[in-house]
């Protein structure tokens, strides 16, 4: 029996995110399939977390094991003749038996896209956010965002879907960058609740002129009150664009 963890990635403007669900079309409805019939046996996958609707991924990770001895470069490029041309295989590698695609996650980079341009680019519709109002500060953004660093309640920061768990999750670091008219967000932490990333960056935007916007995000982070935080910004702009294991 081996172990393997495949890592995909896919741009989910067509898909109601990763798992599996009734009456939506999912990336795992695209995967397995073609998994099973290169395989020839159906297995277990264990996906790294889900994405939500719309959202997409530079690296999402799956493991599984299998009795199959096709060699893991082979099986990336028989995946790659068979799956959607919007979800590709990026890698493929052996891992130990006790090895889980989600619960040996260490932590998770999401970076959010945003086009900062009156100007519409055809070629980058459904894959980021524009914001044609007036340019950004991303310094400010950046600042602001210095906040959330650390161990926090982030239940200010969440879908009211999280209410039933424990909202406290640890920010590792949080940068927001400039390259002509795109601004993106990264943010790397040791989990995700539901909808947080997107709420952070629509509060960001929010008060991103407020010279008193770090006061802010400090008082809405205490207040743990998702109505005092800003809009739940589009999936569009959102990637899951790393996941890190002990090895990385």
């Amino acid at each position: 029996m081996r172990n393997l963890l495949v890592t995909l990635k896919y741009i989910g403007t067509h898909y109601h995110g990763w798992q599996m669900q009734k009456n939506a079309v999912t990336v795992q409805d695209a995967f397995m399939p073609v998994l099973y019939r290169i395989l020839g046996e159906r297995v277990d996958i264990k996906g790294c977390s889900r994405t939500d609707t719309g959202v997409h991924a530079n690296a999402y990770c799956v493991s599984f094991q299998t009795r199959s001895q096709i060699p893991c470069e082979r099986l990336v490029l028989a995946l790659n003749s068979h799956l959607p041309l919007d979800i590709g295989a990026v890698s493929c590698v052996e891992k130990p038996l006790d090895f889980h695609a989600r619960y040996s996650v260490k932590a998770k980079e999401y970076i959010y896209k945003i086009h900062n341009s009156r100007v519409r680019d055809p070629f980058l519709e459904g894959l980021c956010l524009r914001y044609p109002q007036g340019r950004l500060d991303e310094a400010a953004m950046e600042k602001m965002a210095q906040v959330l660093v650390g161990k926090h309640d982030f239940r200010s920061f969440c879908s009211t879907k999280s209410d039933q768990e424990d909202t406290t999750r640890t920010i590792y670091q949080i940068h927001v960058t400039r390259q002509g008219d795109m601004l993106t967000l990264s943010i790397l932490g040791d989990g995700f609740l539901y909808n947080m990333v997107r709420i952070i960056v629509g509060t960001l935007l929010k008060w991103q002129n407020d010279p008193q916007g770090e006061e802010k995000i400090r008082k809405i982070l205490q207040a743990k009150n998702r109505a005092m935080a800003g809009m739940t910004a589009p999936a569009c702009g959102l990637y899951l664009n790393r996941v890190l294991y002990d090895e990385n």
